[in-house]
């Protein structure tokens, strides 16, 4: 009986300090913006409800966003981007699945500010494309806070802006990300 308590504790305890190295959160910001420079009109969505996981010893990190939880400021802008754009309909998720290239430059267990690059697959509207981008990372607290800005050309993922209101919707996005994320609990 002994022998299956030390068994079952040291299995906990791995489980345990396997789950300290994932970092998650229900509740990451991403904005989508298809402004064009100098318009008047801002294309503009929200999405606050972002999944994200990050194992904090290999960089390893993805992001799922369901397309539907964008808003806009007009209800037509939403519904726009949801029918004609983003067919969420047809394609619901968009997902990133990637690597903190630096990794080994970012020190989790000290409050401090580190500037990364990260590369990986980015699927949209059915298409997956390989990106980077530049990144922060900011280790708070115990708490990891991720943040980029970067842009999308639309027409990669098979997104095109017709004509008609190509003076009004740009045809490259600009996406900004910022997640904080817990510890996972195991």
């Amino acid at each position: 009986m002994k022998k299956i308590v030390s068994i079952v504790s040291i299995l906990l305890f791995v489980t345990a300090i396997k789950a300290q190295d994932k970092y998650f959160t229900k509740a990451g910001k991403i904005v989508f913006d298809a402004t064009v420079p100098k318009s008047p009109e801002q294309i503009t969505g929200v999405n606050k409800s972002i999944t994200c996981v990050m194992d904090i010893k290999t960089g390893n990190l993805q992001f799922a966003v369901l397309m539907k939880g964008f808003e806009f400021e007009r209800a037509l802008m939403q519904e726009h981007f949801n029918e004609n754009y983003a067919e969420s309909n047809k394609f619901p998720k968009t997902d990133f699945k990637g690597t903190v290239q630096d990794n080994p430059s970012v020190n989790y267990s000290k409050d401090g500010v580190y500037n990364v690059h990260v590369k990986g697959t980015l699927t949209m509207h059915g298409q997956s494309k390989e990106v980077s981008a530049e990144g922060k990372i900011t280790v708070k607290s115990g708490h990891v806070q991720l943040s980029s800005v970067f842009e999308v050309v639309l027409k990669d993922f098979g997104i095109e802006v017709p004509q008609l209101v190509a003076d009004k919707v740009a045809k490259n996005a600009k996406i900004t990300v910022d997640c904080s994320l817990d510890p996972l609990k195991g």
